[in-house]
């Protein structure tokens, strides 16, 4: 269950007390207390009701364990090893080797020093007619 057994009271004293507020000033003494009890065992009861609702949708679902002999191994152990390729490395690392001996042997020796990127420069647009401008824009946009 939801709760404790407190809920049930809390709310039950307050339906009686809020029956006992609205019947004040209509009905005798005697009435008012009796409707303000059967209103307090209404509401223990209809607290009762709803914290068993509760209980019943918040529960959490029931995950069914159907262990076999063949899934009970499943998932238990990890495998770390890699299989061994150091023989197939050991070819594509020969096969690189003799292909840049071959492409060594065909450049000369200043075109295979290091170069850095060399990217183009930017073209200011100050001196550039409108038209160009334009037609370079309209080129871009597709229209």
């Amino acid at each position: 269950m939801v709760g404790n057994w407190r809920w049930n009271v809390g709310l039950g004293i307050i339906g009686a007390v809020l029956t006992l507020l609205f019947s004040i000033g209509k009905n005798p003494l005697s009435v008012m207390l009796m409707r303000s009890m059967y209103a307090f065992i209404a509401f223990v009861a209809i607290a009762f009701v709803m914290r068993f609702a509760l209980a019943f949708i918040l529960r959490p679902p029931v995950m069914q364990q159907v262990e076999t002999a063949v899934e009970e191994g499943k998932g238990t152990q990890l495998d770390l090893q890699t299989p061994d390729e150091s023989e197939d490395l050991n070819q594509l690392l020969k096969s690189q080797m003799d292909g840049q001996r071959a492409q060594e042997v065909e450049q000369p020796e200043q075109n295979r020093q290091f170069k850095p990127l060399t990217p183009p420069k930017l073209v200011s647009t100050q001196n550039k007619e409108p038209e160009e401008l334009a037609k370079a824009i309209r080129h871009l946009t597709g229209g």
